[in-house]
């Protein structure tokens, strides 16, 4: 079970770290169709906009997308390790 969980560990910084720099910037289809009919003028700037992680890169700069991947994958596989450690069951073996 644990080399499952390091191997899962290792896929997915790999895909957030190399794969990411291969999504396309161009917009997706539920973006295009927001654009497309009018409905974007009325958008409002969400408030964490300008944070660290916004636009899926490091401050805005797509150079770092990978890295940004790679840093969500790590505080989400931390925030679930400790979230399983804490609801784990604990067994009474001696």
């Amino acid at each position: 079970m644990k080399k499952f969980f390091i191997g899962f560990a290792f896929v997915s910084l790999l895909i957030a770290g190399v794969l990411s720099y291969f999504a396309s910037g161009d917009p997706d289809g539920l973006d295009r169709t927001v654009e497309d009919t009018g409905i974007a003028q009325h958008a409002r700037e969400h408030p964490l906009a300008g944070s660290t992680f916004a636009d899926y890169a490091l401050g805005g700069d797509d150079k770092f997308t990978g890295l940004a991947g790679v840093l969500g994958v790590v505080v989400v596989l931390a925030l679930s390790f400790g979230l399983f450690w804490m609801l784990r069951k604990k067994s009474d073996v001696r």
